[in-house]
């Protein structure tokens, strides 16, 4: 995947998404936030999920059959959200640990749900049997070029508003949102590739020359618990290899309370992850550095935003 996969990605996807602002988060200018959050359906993956249907339907692949795509909550989320906007058919499948708040919006949206397995990889086998019986176009959650090009436009905005940003942080789950932003940035921004210690696709990855199956869990499982990095992030990582950083369960609860209570910036865990690293110390920027994190979703209890334990 390039940054004209990304470009290709805004061009389709204009119109259908929000600009979200970056917003100056610290008095010398050294930190600003992209307010990924404010997205429709609360997160990131809305632009993915745009121009997964929009590409499709320009291909004229996708039939009465509609959609389908497995997901911890928010890829479902978006895609039924996408195709509620452009008139087509949803089926998602989710575990039966995704959030009950998740599970109810996709539900709104017009989509079919259906709970299967215990963890992302059940539901996707899932998903994937169902596309071949139905006739479905099979919308992955993470690692399909459209999607990850759709999620990169949101660094396209970043460079656009603020040249000068030199690391752009986000969290990893299954890469997708990496892999976009690797694209674009690439040889304009270094990227800081987050993780939770519980679900530590990228790093063993890394570790391995290759995605590997890893256990995933904790407090951000739901969103960043994906068992495998996709091969579109590991080949961003042979590309150029960004900043990886391990964070805790604690120091993710720690720096989603931190948003809200400094900024009243309402995040779910996962998103919280990349914000964890700078509140946490695990990433200290160089003196003159200027960072962008990316807050990139937002779809949590809000009634839990004061916790402060992962416990």
């Amino acid at each position: 995947m390039t940054r004209q996969d990304v470009q290709a990605a805004a061009q389709r996807i204009e119109g259908r998404v929000r600009r979200t602002p970056l917003w100056r988060a610290s008095a010398d200018d050294s930190l600003r936030l992209k307010l990924e959050h404010l997205q429709h359906c609360g997160v990131f993956k809305t632009r993915g999920a745009f121009n997964r249907q929009l590409a499709g339907v320009e291909a004229g692949e996708i039939t009465e059959a509609g959609i389908a795509v497995a997901s911890g909550g928010n890829a479902g989320l978006a895609q039924a959200f996408a195709a509620r906007e452009l008139g087509l058919r949803a089926t998602v499948f989710v575990p039966e640990s995704a959030p009950q708040v998740k599970v109810d919006r996709i539900a709104a949206y017009g989509a079919e749900v259906r709970r299967v397995g215990s963890e992302f990889a059940e539901s996707y086998r899932a998903s994937v049997d169902f596309a071949e019986q139905s006739g479905a176009v099979l919308a992955h959650a993470y690692d399909q070029v459209e999607v990850a090009a759709g999620a990169g436009t949101l660094a396209e905005e970043i460079l656009e508003d603020e040249p000068s940003i030199d690391t752009i942080i986000v969290a990893v789950g299954g890469g997708g949102l990496f892999a976009g932003v690797a694209a674009s940035a690439l040889g304009r921004a270094r990227v800081v590739a987050v993780e939770p210690e519980r679900c530590p696709t990228l790093h063993r990855a890394m570790e391995a020359g290759g995605p590997i199956d890893v256990s995933v869990s904790g407090v951000a499982a739901d969103s960043l618990g994906a068992r495998r990095l996709g091969d579109l992030a590991f080949a961003a990582v042979e590309a150029e290899a960004p900043v990886p950083v391990l964070v805790t369960d604690d120091e993710i609860v720690a720096a989603r309370t931190a948003l809200w209570d400094e900024f009243r910036v309402p995040s779910e865990h996962g998103a919280a992850a990349a914000y964890a690293a700078l509140h946490s110390g695990r990433y200290v920027p160089q003196s003159g550095e200027r960072v962008a994190v990316v807050v990139c979703g937002a779809n949590t209890d809000a009634a839990t935003l004061a916790s402060r334990s992962a416990s």
